[in-house]
């Protein structure tokens, strides 16, 4: 169960990054658990909070900013801007 939360919590992030960093239209359902899940893995190095911490509202904006770090990075190198 933890697993499928896991992927439903990512999606919503990686997400809402997207949207954030205007890059929704290039992003699949896929890409965007991977983004989130990527995100949450940021946020736990840079916040301390870790992936295996119940869900609340912290650890899920700490894993949004944790989105939207990886796709400014992936924009950077990609395009040379952070967008």
């Amino acid at each position: 169960m933890g697993i499928l939360i896991w992927l439903i919590i990512g999606g919503i992030c990686g997400w809402l990054a997207s949207i954030i960093m205007r890059t929704d239209g290039q992003q699949g359902i896929i890409l965007n658990i991977v983004v989130g899940i990527i995100g949450s893995v940021i946020a736990s190095f840079l916040f301390g909070a870790g992936i295996n911490q119940a869900i609340t509202v912290t650890t899920f904006i700490y894993s949004l900013i944790g989105a939207v770090i990886l796709l400014a990075i992936v924009n950077l190198v990609r395009r040379g801007t952070v967008r």
